[in-house]
């Protein structure tokens, strides 16, 4: 009687992992079942961060078309602009996606594997939380020093369009330091003051007013790709910075579907997700109508957080997984955003366990200007 007991409860036991394993693909889109090894994750000593032999080795092999070459003499390198791609509607070009990269030895193989990708991108899009250096006593300014030595194996090379993240603030009126973003502003000139302000997002502000005005603008038969960049997610299924973004979605969304954005990337969140064409506008406090559906006129939703950063990744995700999200995985990694013309673009997300080309998820991306046809990946896994 007690091996017949137990017979039956292992078998109990068997056909539930059978079943809670595939319902990883029931709720949602996928979870990944990729286990990764935990492992604590370690910032690089100082005196690693920057190879001048793999500079040297990258000024050798370089096969593109130097427009300028000039010679910093502080640091005795060479930096090099190139010649930019083709203009056009039509014209193809290559994004990189990386956020929340810091400086450790994680963060070290996402940019390697960066590097390494043979779709070779053009330019990183990089979605915030650069250096950690507020991780450190005093907001130690050291590691911003030794974070722009680490990334400048590329972006000596190759444009990085930055995004501010919740790590660039350093504000510590504890030590002095009351001007929000100043060690970020000082090194990495963007162009915040087109919007007016840096930090405020809130309805009326400078920045709602400059958005509200600039996205009309876009001249959809010139720019056919509308991409957004921001920090926090509004679409987010981990337990870990859960609905930051909300006041942020519920202000700016509806301009997002009008104004047909085809894809949002954001980081904050330690981990990788994709999400379905979705939205949520139709909510007026008194209809209920405040759950996110399907919609082919909304944008693509990326949290691509994962850059490998000394806080470790984000593992704890809601179940079940939310219908929108079409795919989710903790683990650390870089993408890649192939446009190839006005109507197609080719997605594809890498983690760093993997070979440099192989490809742990990808989906064909149809402009919503020019090609609006249904692109959603769930319904045909």
């Amino acid at each position: 009687m007690g091996s017949s007991s137990f017979s039956c409860s292992l078998l109990f036991l068997v056909l539930l992992g059978l079943v809670l394993n595939v319902a990883v693909l029931c709720n949602g889109g996928k979870t990944s079942n990729f286990v990764r090894p935990v492992e604590k994750t370690i910032d690089m000593p100082l005196d690693s961060m920057f190879s001048e032999s793999l500079l040297a080795t990258m000024l050798l092999n370089s096969t593109t078309q130097i427009l300028l070459c000039s010679w910093d003499w502080s640091h005795n390198k060479a930096i090099l602009v190139y010649n930019p791609s083709a203009v056009g509607p039509d014209a193809p070009y290559t994004f990189g996606l990386i956020g929340d990269l810091g400086q450790s030895f994680d963060s070290n193989r996402t940019l390697t594997h960066y590097e390494m990708n043979p779709q070779k991108g053009k330019t990183v899009l990089f979605v915030g939380d650069l250096s950690y250096a507020d991780n450190y006593p005093n907001h130690d300014n050291v590691r911003w020093d030794t974070w722009g030595r680490f990334t400048e194996r590329s972006a000596a090379y190759q444009p990085w369009i930055w995004t501010a993240g919740n790590h660039e603030i350093d504000f510590a009126p504890e030590i002095g330091e009351t001007k929000p973003f100043k060690p970020y502003t000082h090194r990495y000139h963007v162009p915040y003051k087109a919007s007016g302000v840096l930090l405020h997002f809130g309805k009326y502000t400078p920045q709602y007013k400059w958005l509200e005005a600039e996205l009309p603008k876009v001249n959809r038969t010139e720019t056919p790709w509308l991409i957004v960049l921001m920090h926090a997610p509004w679409y987010n299924s981990y337990n870990y910075h859960y609905m930051e973004g909300e006041t942020m979605r519920v202000m700016y969304e509806p301009w997002f579907v009008e104004y047909k954005v085809d894809v949002v990337f954001a980081g904050h969140v330690h981990a990788y997700e994709r999400s379905e064409r979705i939205s949520n506008v139709a909510y007026n406090i008194v209809n209920g109508k405040c759950t996110p559906v399907a919609d082919q006129t909304a944008p693509v939703y990326i949290t691509i957080g994962d850059g490998g950063n000394l806080e470790g990744l984000a593992t704890n995700m809601t179940e079940p997984q939310p219908a929108y999200s079409a795919y989710r995985e903790a683990s650390f990694g870089h993408a890649i955003f192939d446009i190839k013309n006005r109507t197609h673009a080719y997605y594809n997300w890498h983690r760093n366990q993997d070979g440099y080309a192989v490809e742990a998820d990808s989906m064909w991306f149809n402009n919503r200007y020019w090609h609006p046809v249904d692109d959603s990946t769930s319904s045909q896994s």
